[in-house]
């Protein structure tokens, strides 16, 4: 990569949505790794977190942020706060709709919030395009063309099937500034070891849990040991609940689920580390941690 060209271009990208519409998919699929966790459920996202994209004309500094939307509790407010920071400092706004989804008010909410942010450059994503007839893509194009007048492209993609995905960077890049990569060039996330770790096990957690469950699991990591004398990673994590019966849930029966939770994390991390995974999970209650000041701060939020 040519980082002397006078028409490089680097900056920071958002993509803005409801949850669930393929933001996370999208910015695994840019960078070509696994840096942000998807899941069907709601608030998957709970931090901005950032992917790097590296092409010959420029840098993308992708941040991934939790899916917009009205908050029913204090960790939804705070969530909320994540976007609007976020959204005051990017370069461009890509706002996801799902091509299988007729526009809805919570659509129509999110693009009214975008008027609050008029230094980014707006651009609409029209995601899993793959899931819907042409018809339907169609119509879906055109009812987000009505949707604004100001948006700079409009452009259908499928993150899953790779559908697109070069139009959309080449387009992202044009809108950026003129400017020298922001991050080291082999940089593909500055997310810290330990907050991956969490956010594997989180993931994890999030599979086949029901109703309210999934809004009410959080994860830290107590310590993370790599031992000199031999390929292994030691990680001591916590698996948090608001409720005693939701412990059960996580456990499972005989601490079946919790086994099932533990062995698709470690999958991941070894992944991620390179190494084998000895994983430790406890399960535990902070009661009502969504909605309390001081039990969000000691769960990082």
């Amino acid at each position: 990569m040519d980082t002397s060209n006078p028409d490089f271009r680097a900056g920071f990208v958002s993509f803005v949505g409801r949850p669930n519409v393929g933001k996370s998919t999208l910015t695994n699929a840019l960078v070509g790794e696994k840096v942000a966790i998807t899941s069907s459920k709601p608030q998957t996202t709970r931090r901005a977190i950032r992917g790097i994209v590296h092409q010959k004309t420029g840098q993308l500094v992708l941040v991934d942020t939790p899916g917009m939307h009205r908050p029913r509790t204090l960790l939804g407010e705070r969530l909320n706060s994540i976007v609007q920071t976020t959204l005051g400092d990017v370069d461009v706004v890509g706002l996801c709709l799902p091509a299988n989804e007729k526009i809805g008010p919570g659509d129509r909410f999110i693009s009214e919030q975008l008027d609050s942010f008029p230094r980014a450059k707006k651009i609409a994503i029209v995601t899993k395009i793959d899931a819907a007839s042409r018809p339907a893509v169609a119509e879906q194009l055109l009812a987000i063309s009505e949707l604004r007048d100001d948006w700079e492209a409009i452009i259908p993609i499928s993150a899953t099937s790779r559908i697109q995905l070069d139009t959309l960077m080449t387009q992202l890049i044009k809108l950026m500034p003129l400017s020298p990569p922001l991050y080291p060039l082999d940089a593909v996330t500055d997310e810290g070891l330990e907050s991956r770790v969490s956010e594997l096990i989180r993931e994890a957690a999030l599979e086949g849990v029901m109703d309210e469950l999934p809004h009410s699991i959080a994860v830290t990591v107590d310590d993370i040991i790599e031992r000199d004398d031999k390929d292994l990673v030691e990680i001591y994590a916590n698996v948090f609940v608001e409720r005693d019966s939701q412990k059960g849930i996580i456990i499972g029966h005989q601490g079946e689920r919790l086994q099932d939770v533990g062995g698709r994390a470690r999958s991941e991390i070894e992944k991620l580390v390179g190494k084998q995974v000895y994983l430790s999970l406890r399960v535990k209650v902070a009661k009502d941690w969504q909605r309390n000041a001081k039990q969000l701060g000691r769960l990082g939020f």
